[in-house]
């Protein structure tokens, strides 16, 4: 009986270390397109610039595009500023 935790213990951490699935959308880019197959056998693919480009690409297919919820723009440069030379004061 004194075995019967430790063996519930080691079971629970080998089902914790089971293999994570890969990452689905890509936060690179801000549209994906979602397809559907029989079975379950759709995949997502989130490497697409804009919308026009994924419908391209969804067209005559059981598919559909839509706005990568995982998207994250580049951080944007703060605006240069011009540099002003000073005359001297004679």
């Amino acid at each position: 009986m004194r075995m019967l935790p430790w063996m519930i213990l080691g079971v629970g951490a080998i089902l914790a270390t089971a293999p994570a699935t890969a990452q689905t959308y890509d936060p690179r880019f801000p549209v994906c397109l979602q397809t559907y197959a029989p079975r379950g056998g759709g995949y997502i693919d989130c490497s697409f610039t804009s919308l026009p480009q994924c419908n391209m690409t969804a067209s005559g297919r059981a598919a559909e595009c839509y706005l990568n919820p995982f998207f994250a723009p580049p951080p944007q440069q703060p605006p240069r500023r011009a540099h002003r030379h000073r005359r001297p004061v004679h």
